[in-house]
């Protein structure tokens, strides 16, 4: 719903806080802050980055939930100066000077992505060399064709839930549910963890009120896994955690995998969302495609510099007072990495409409030493799934006006709401199971004999009950529910 003209302004905008409030003493904010929560920063959030890079250059004062002030970095050479000098800009959270006040609640939405975890991603020097190495070393075990086999075969039991309609919402029935089918395979992981996961994740990175006690399932869910992996090695991300030389404790390898999950999946999710979205609504990009001027991986680098999957990250905090961008940061400040605005900085970028072909220097990844690690699964994910989805439905459309797409946002995210999409219907690969086993067996292109690196395929994993701390709305339970347990009686078929 829209918020009217009215409204807007006075959400958006906080009103000018009294002369002892903390936030106009360390922020100067005598005209008020930006909110990054409220009607226009869901609306329109690079509408708001632009006003606020008018009013305030690369670097703007906003508030957060709460009220919290921080400070969010748009220009794009700023955000590779804050992203790439840790000597003044730490990862450690507990530097924040308003954790040390006892200024943020316990039930803050901001807390499952800001509170300071054991993870690399938190910490600096030696002791964040050591726990990257082991995350770095586990991903890239893989082997690129185990992870496309993965994805391949995922991407086309989903078609099978809808191929047989001629119609589907791709973004709810595919986009939302491959890349953490991808990544429970990466993880060790058995299948049905899949869809309450991915509520679970989106949830908490929404920032919603709920956000807490989706955080505590995935910690529950993860804490079990490592319990079993400490018993049972196999080929996937968490032995590998568990094995490496680096010794991670049982918390620093669950905490690790929290991060692998959540930032893969929701980044991944809002990726294929934008790259689908381009490729049925954009003729530049169709004709391109169509004609070889440009591949899927193409389209995929153009979307990373046009949408990236994640607005903005938390955080580095000052480790010393500074300055960047012209504005004083003092020690124990907050810094939000303003990616999508950095990315759109006429700095760097003066006309967004001019192709970036083979352009890899956007942030949609971040930078400097904390750059993704597993990004470039994400983009198999992406390019390998939209592939075969177009391979098998050439002739999918988008069946409603571009303009009558919707989208939500998050203080992190913006994501599309729906993608629905016709197409000519034709037989499921389940329904060609029932013909023949070995001609379905050729067509899904499964591979039984090798695992993620190439080697032996992992025996499958146990059914094991999930935990039970998060209650998913009934509507999604059911209607996911039911599609899940479809799959996995079209599977044990």
């Amino acid at each position: 719903m829209t918020s009217s003209p009215h409204e807007q302004s006075r959400t958006a905008w906080a009103p000018t806080p009294p002369p002892q409030c903390p936030a106009h003493a360390r922020f100067g904010a005598t005209d008020g802050l930006a909110r990054l929560f409220g009607p226009e920063a869901a609306e329109d959030p690079m509408g708001l980055y632009e006003r606020l890079r008018a009013r305030h250059g690369s670097v703007a004062p906003v508030l957060l939930d709460g009220d919290l002030p921080a400070w969010l970095v748009l220009g794009y050479r700023e955000v590779l100066e804050v992203a790439g000098t840790p000597a003044r800009f730490s990862r450690d959270s507990r530097n924040w000077r308003w954790f040390r006040e006892g200024r943020v609640p316990p039930d803050s939405p901001l807390l499952p992505m800001i509170a300071w975890q054991p993870v690399c991603l938190f910490l600096d020097g030696e002791e964040r060399s050591r726990l990257r190495l082991a995350v770095t070393d586990s991903l890239e075990r893989f082997n690129r064709r185990g992870i496309r086999r993965h994805i391949t075969r995922f991407t086309h039991q989903l078609i099978d839930g809808f191929a047989e309609r001629g119609e589907a919402d791709l973004a709810e029935e595919f986009c939302e549910h491959l890349p953490m089918l991808v990544l429970t395979q990466l993880l060790g992981m058995p299948d049905e963890y899949g869809p309450r996961l991915v509520a679970a994740s989106r949830d908490m990175v929404a920032g919603t009120e709920t956000s807490v006690a989706s955080n505590a399932f995935i910690v529950e869910t993860l804490t079990e896994l490592v319990r079993r992996k400490r018993g049972s090695h196999g080929h996937d991300i968490t032995s590998w955690l568990i094995e490496h030389s680096s010794g991670l404790t049982d918390e620093e390898v669950w905490n690790h995998l929290r991060v692998i999950l959540i930032a893969a999946n929701e980044t991944t999710v809002n990726l294929l969302k934008s790259t689908l979205r381009m490729v049925l609504t954009d003729p530049r990009c169709h004709a391109s495609l169509a004609g070889g001027q440009m591949t899927l991986p193409d389209v995929v680098e153009q979307v990373l510099w046009s949408e990236p999957p994640l607005m903005t990250i938390p955080g580095r905090w000052a480790a010393v007072a500074t300055e960047v961008g012209g504005q004083k940061i003092e020690a124990g400040d907050m810094l939000l990495l303003g990616l999508a605005a950095g990315n759109h900085d006429p700095a760097v970028r003066p006309d967004p409409s001019v192709p970036l072909l083979g352009n890899r220097s956007h942030l949609a990844f971040s930078s400097g030493p904390q750059e993704c690690p597993g990004q470039n699964i994400g983009r198999a994910i992406a390019d390998t799934g939209i592939d075969t989805l177009l391979a098998r439905l050439p002739d999918v459309r988008l069946c409603i006006p571009e303009d009558q797409l919707r989208w939500t946002s998050g203080w992190m995210t913006r994501h599309l709401t729906s993608l629905p999409v016709t197409f000519a219907a034709s037989r499921s690969r389940s329904s060609a199971a029932s013909a023949g086993p070995a001609r379905a067996l050729a067509e899904t292109g499964r591979d039984q004999g090798s695992g993620p690196d190439g080697g032996a395929a992992p025996a499958a994993e146990p059914a094991v009950p999930l935990p039970s701390v998060v209650s998913l709305p009934v509507p999604a339970r059911r209607r996911r529910t039911g599609w899940w347990n479809s799959l996995k009686a079209w599977l044990r078929g």
